[in-house]
């Protein structure tokens, strides 16, 4: 992975941290592109490398991680109606998450590494982007359940 990638990839994610710590209305536009651009970059990121079938295990093991921390941290945002339309904040549990989310990819990846994962089989944008989509799928469900609609 690259120095620009990197940058990229957290430059990407903070700017969504902070615009969803101060509140914003929710439009499906911001939910969902975030996690299928950075999944579109770990795949084309992967297409360059010939995984084996411990790569791929790990892959699913990290993914799934990376799936439960997102659905994990969608059930600790604010979801509420302002101005007739869905807003979200995220809480300061949820930063919690975040971060403890960050340690168990980390922890996960050294893990994965150590038993037979190559390195560059293992995508941050990824892992990012799939914990960003299990966000983006319980948020989906929450918000249809308060049955407001997404701002535009």
């Amino acid at each position: 992975m690259t120095v620009l990638n990197i940058v990229l990839i957290v430059g990407l994610v903070g700017y969504v941290v902070v615009r969803r710590m101060i509140g914003e209305p929710l439009n499906a536009r911001d939910v969902y592109v975030p996690p299928l651009v950075l999944i579109g970059l770990g795949i084309h990121a992967l297409s360059a490398v010939a995984l084996t079938p411990v790569d791929v295990l790990w892959l699913v093991i990290s993914g799934l991680v990376a799936l439960g921390f997102g659905a994990m941290r969608a059930s600790t945002t604010g979801l509420f109606e302002r101005e007739g339309v869905l807003w979200q904040r995220y809480t300061w549990r949820t930063l919690v998450v975040w971060v403890v989310s960050a340690a168990a990819s980390i922890g996960v990846g050294l893990l994965a590494t150590r038993f037979g994962l190559h390195e560059q089989a293992r995508p941050i944008s990824l892992s990012i982007g799939v914990g960003l989509a299990g966000e983006a799928l319980v948020t989906a469900v929450r918000a249809r359940v308060i049955g407001v609609p997404y701002a535009n």
